[in-house]
């Protein structure tokens, strides 16, 4: 009896979340439509935002020496960083120094600076 009535149960909200989604799409096509009709006034409103967003770009954007200059100091950070890991491993496998958290923190941070680096580098200087 119990399994009948979660069945039956399991058909009818599935039947009413569906004539939702149908209520709620032709409700959309009828906003959509009013849209459309006012759709002189949206396109001068959009092209005036589009300018204004343009402008705005354009006088937040960094320099291109500046953005040279954040590069090399992200690479002189990463060197640092590789040169510290490295020393770290040398210290533990030839000295057997017990540093070996140290090693792995730095190697993740070493990591965790050369894929910003890398992202930074494609955003700022891929298209040349």
């Amino acid at each position: 009896m119990s399994r009948t009535l979660n069945t039956l149960f399991s058909w009818f909200s599935l039947r009413f979340i569906g004539m939702l989604f149908v209520a709620m799409f032709s409700v959309m096509n009828v906003v959509h439509a009013e849209e459309i009709s006012n759709g002189d006034d949206s396109a001068h409103i959009l092209q005036a935002f589009n300018k204004q967003h343009r402008d705005e770009v354009r006088d937040k954007s960094i320099p291109q020496k500046e953005k040279q200059q954040i590069m090399f100091l992200m690479g002189v950070v990463l060197f640092i960083l590789v040169l510290i890991t490295g020393g770290l491993g040398l210290a533990m496998g030839l000295y057997g120094k017990q540093v070996y958290v140290p090693h792995m923190l730095f190697a993740g941070l070493s990591v965790s600076m050369a894929i910003a680096h890398a992202i930074v580098g494609l955003v700022w200087f891929y298209p040349f």
